[in-house]
């Protein structure tokens, strides 16, 4: 069978010559990196030089976090997850923590961090034997030699200025938006003011209520408020929402 099989297909010598090609490749590359320096690296012992904005594994700032958990948010891979933890003084405070088994690298939480607590860093050897050590808390995650290349801003245009003829403003995400709150639907419950990390949240009064009572509505102090939502997610009427500042 096997000789009807060879008379009916003849062997091809260029087919038969075509292993020849990778191997004329390698001999070509030989050939250059014996007069010339090697394209490889001696890894690990020597290292690809990296750029100062290098995007490895996310780095905290953790003096400069509110604890707003934007960042949580804006991760697409889901790997942020706030925790609470002590900070300096003692007081439990809320902190990212981040599973870099899952982390993508991309930036976001340095990107839309409306305090710039978060930055890239450019450490990217982050190969651990047991996967629980892959979970970074807040204080692991900071990086001594952090500079200002690290840090991502997040940088867009107001369609108001584009209709005003200046389209090439750039503004911050807490200059962009600000909450802005439905006084008859508002119950006055003063949740917007505790979950404020900033404190940018006074309950002042307004008029009475139903029952004749004192009125308590929300006012925001856009100086300090960087629209982190936070107040938006936690209000029990849904009565705040979020406007582009015109």
């Amino acid at each position: 069978m096997a000789m009807k099989y060879l008379d009916k297909y003849p062997r091809s010598t260029a087919k038969t010559l075509w292993v020849l090609k990778p191997l004329w490749s390698t001999i070509k590359l030989f050939s250059k990196t014996v007069v010339r320096r090697p394209v490889t690296i001696q890894y690990p012992y020597e290292k690809e030089w990296l750029p100062d904005n290098y995007r490895g594994r996310p780095g905290l700032r953790f003096d400069m976090c509110v604890g707003c958990g934007v960042c949580a948010r804006a991760c697409p891979t889901g790997c942020i997850k706030m925790i609470e933890v002590p900070d300096d003084d003692g007081k439990m405070v809320m902190r990212p923590e981040i599973f870099l088994g899952r982390c993508a690298f991309c930036g976001y939480c340095a990107e839309f961090c409306p305090t710039n607590a978060m930055t890239v860093t450019p450490e990217y050897e982050l190969a651990e034997f047991y996967k629980k050590n892959l979970f970074w808390g807040p204080r692991r995650l900071n990086f001594e030699d952090t500079t200002p290349e690290m840090e991502v801003h997040y940088e867009v245009t107001l369609q108001s200025d584009i209709d005003a003829g200046n389209p090439e403003r750039r503004v911050h995400v807490f200059d962009v938006d600000n909450p802005v709150v439905k006084e008859d639907a508002c119950i006055g419950c003063r949740k917007c003011e505790k979950v404020c990390p900033v404190g940018a949240v006074t309950m002042i009064e307004k008029g009475l209520n139903e029952r004749g009572k004192p009125k308590l509505v929300p006012v925001f102090d856009h100086d300090k408020c960087i629209c982190c939502e936070q107040c938006v997610i936690d209000c029990p009427k849904s009565c705040i929402h979020i406007e582009e500042a015109l």
